[in-house]
Formats: C-alpha cells, sequence, structure tokens
C-alpha cells in the first residue's frame, strides 16, 4: 500500500498527540516506525571542524512545516550522491533536522459492506505509519561546507534540484568562516 500524500497532515506546527489513558498499557504508542535517515554527517567531519572548509551553505525552511522521514531521506542521498561525484572528500555535509514526530493514520475500508467492519472516527486515533520531523520557520535543513567557489556552484544546483522533494518553500545561505 502507497503512503497517503503529504498534505493530509498538517503543514503548520503541531504539538504531536500522545493518547493519555488510565490504563497504562493504552497510553503511549507501542511500535515506532523505523528510522529512514541513516546518515546524518558525511564527507571531510575534520576539515570542518577545524575551519579548513570556509565556505557553508545552508538549505533553510522559509516556514514552519513537518517533513516526512523519507522525504529527507530522499533529499539526503541526491545532494550525497551529487557530492561524492563531483567533490569526492573536498565537502562536509550535514542534516541538522531529525524526525522525531510518529504519524498515524485511521484506515477506513471502503466499498460495499464496510460499515460493518471499522469503528468510523469513534476510535481514530489511528496506526503509525511513519515519522516526521517538525522544522521552524528559518530553520536549518541542511548543511554543506565546501573549500572553493566551484564547489559552491555544484552545491547550490543541488540544493537547487532536491527543493522539488521538500513540502516547503526553502533558501539558500551562503556564509563565509
Amino acid at each position: 500500500m502507497a503512503l497517503r500524500k503529504a498534505s493530509s497532515y498538517s503543514k503548520r506546527h503541531v504539538t504531536p498527540y500522545t493518547r493519555k489513558s488510565a490504563k497504562k498499557s493504552k497510553s503511549y504508542i507501542k511500535a515506532i516506525p523505523p528510522q529512514k535517515v541513516v546518515k546524518l554527517h558525511m564527507g571531510d567531519i575534520h576539515g570542518y571542524e577545524n575551519k579548513k572548509l570556509n565556505i557553508v551553505l545552508k538549505l533553510q525552511s522559509a516556514e514552519p512545516v513537518q517533513i516526512r522521514d523519507n522525504a529527507i531521506e530522499a533529499a539526503r542521498q541526491y545532494i550525497h550522491k551529487e557530492l561524492e561525484e563531483n567533490l569526492a572528500g573536498q565537502y562536509y555535509f550535514a542534516v541538522k533536522i531529525y524526525p522525531h514526530n510518529i504519524v498515524r493514520e485511521n484506515k477506513m475500508l471502503t466499498g460495499a459492506g464496510a460499515d460493518r467492519m471499522q469503528t468510523g472516527m469513534a476510535h481514530s486515533f489511528g496506526v503509525n505509519i511513519g515519522r516526521t520531523a517538525i522544522v521552524k520557520e528559518n530553520q536549518d535543513i541542511f548543511i554543506v561546507a565546501v573549500n572553493s567557489e566551484k564547489a559552491m556552484r555544484i552545491t547550490r544546483t543541488a540544493f537547487e534540484r532536491i527543493k522539488a522533494k521538500l513540502p516547503c518553500s526553502t533558501r539558500i545561505l551562503v556564509e563565509k568562516r
């Protein structure tokens, strides 16, 4: 079964609802979906810490939003592949957000006879289907540190191409250290 589209969930910054119950067994989410974002830091970590990589590009969210873990991972894989092909070992790349919020879905049946098999919205807590990162306005999503103008252009192009994978408007900031 395919994922629901991201617009099914609130784009605004929301506080995750966790069920509270007098029965301990019903007061927490029982199964957490697996983590899809597998790497958070890539490339030359020591070059970034020692400030050898002096140009830092940041991709920031221009609005408060929830970003799904599969969107973060798809963007991460694309950027990492582009940087590794063009700038092998001459960059530092970090994912600055982490998907903590658990997204749930109240599955509904459709078709003939479906009304006898579901409870509607009476017990609509839902089952876990994935994770999202709650991102605030002006929060960094990805950062890349490089040391040349050519590398900066390659990184900027990669950032421009992944904007379609993210459910928010973004901006690219360039800093010199």
